[in-house]
């Protein structure tokens, strides 16, 4: 068996050798509607409790105490009385159930159901969902669920040996849920709506904002602060509905103003940057520190007529390898193109980047907020 942990020990150093060049990269233009959302139009989050059954055995056992108790309690509904003790099955699994109350939705509609184990259940593959009541925050029955589960993965075998892909204890009900009550949802107030940006930007609000009142006249749209811009509903010479004046705002182009930002996670070596960032002019040296351990498993047998035992041993090896520092000066850039391509020369992999574009931000040299995940 060989184990091999990559210690990214490198030497980061970065040297500002000339002032700063501010520069952009070019923007495209995006809808309003991708940009913004309307206040008052939301989901609602539904969760409920329920039984899957009809499952192969790959069900809650004893040790899933309410399991028990909840199949007790509907037998007890159906007319048979039997004790929670007295049942052991495994064709059973407890599940929580949730799904969302789009807006707008109207009773009879139907919605996407997320089922998932609840207990120690192997698998949900082949079960079927009883009937699930889901509430609300509120606390209130929104909807309800029923039907057979589509699991993505399965699990056969015992717990000695078997087969396993993906996650086999969750599962979906497409259109599953069948909505009883719905909730009002009121977009335009006091004669406004209010649209909230995904991305709080100034300049973003701004332009939306001068957009709008440019394709509908006059000053119906005022960018308030960084996320929030008022359209008048009522006035204007086209005297739109409130649902025609959306449409035609949503449509509108608008060029996002985006910051200048890098994005990196450690755990899984992943690095973004985003088309604003820029970089001064900088040497950087790095090294690669790899460690790789190798375990051999023997067993140790004695000699035949023999007192002794039989036992297990594993011999491990260790080999480490350091690359060699190569100090490379990074030219000034302007655009990410150029900051990718330099750090690119370097020959670093995606977690030397990290650690070199953290070196940098220190420094100074990286024009932009590094924010690590």
């Amino acid at each position: 068996m060989k184990h091999r942990i990559a210690f990214p020990a490198f030497f980061a150093l970065a040297i500002v050798l000339a002032f700063l060049l501010p520069g952009f990269a070019p923007a495209q233009a995006a809808r309003i509607k991708e940009l913004v959302e309307i206040q008052g139009v939301r989901s609602n989050p539904l969760v409920g409790y329920g039984l899957v059954v009809g499952l192969a055995q790959s069900g809650d056992t004893r040790r899933s105490a309410f399991t028990a108790q909840s199949l007790s309690s509907l037998l007890k509904r159906m007319g048979l009385n039997i004790k929670p003790d007295k049942l052991d099955v495994t064709n059973t699994a407890a599940v929580m159930v949730t799904s969302e109350l789009e807006p707008f939705q109207s009773t009879g509609d139907r919605a996407d159901v997320l089922v998932s184990a609840l207990g120690n259940a192997r698998s949900l593959e082949g079960g079927t969902l009883l009937m699930t009541p889901l509430k609300g925050a509120d606390g209130n029955v929104y909807a309800l669920a029923q039907g057979p589960i589509i699991v993505g993965g399965f699990d056969h075998g015992n717990k000695s040996s078997g087969l396993r892909r993906n996650v086999p204890t969750v599962g979906r009900i497409p259109q599953g849920a069948m909505i009883e009550k719905t909730v009002r949802a009121e977009f335009v107030r006091d004669g406004k709506i209010l649209l909230s940006l995904k991305e709080s930007d100034f300049t973003t609000a701004n332009r939306i904002a001068g957009k709008i009142n440019e394709a509908l006249g006059g000053e119906r749209a005022q960018a308030v602060n960084s996320g929030t811009i008022f359209v008048e509903a009522n006035g204007g010479e086209e005297n739109l509905s409130p649902v025609a004046l959306l449409a035609k705002i949503e449509a509108l182009d608008v060029i996002p103003d985006h910051p200048a930002r890098i994005v990196v996670n450690e755990r899984t070596g992943t690095v973004v940057v985003g088309g604003n960032v820029t970089l001064g002019p900088a040497a950087v040296a790095h090294g690669n520190l790899d460690v790789a351990i190798q375990t051999a498993k023997e067993v140790s047998q004695p000699a035949a007529l023999s007192y002794g035992n039989t036992e297990k041993m594993e011999n491990e090896t260790f080999q480490v390898e350091e690359g060699s520092n190569a100090l490379t000066v990074v030219p000034q850039t302007t655009t990410v193109d150029d900051l990718v391509k330099a750090l690119n020369a370097i020959g670093a992999s995606p977690r030397d980047l990290i650690a070199i574009l953290q070196a940098l931000k220190a420094t100074g040299a990286l024009n932009g907020e590094l924010k690590v995940l």
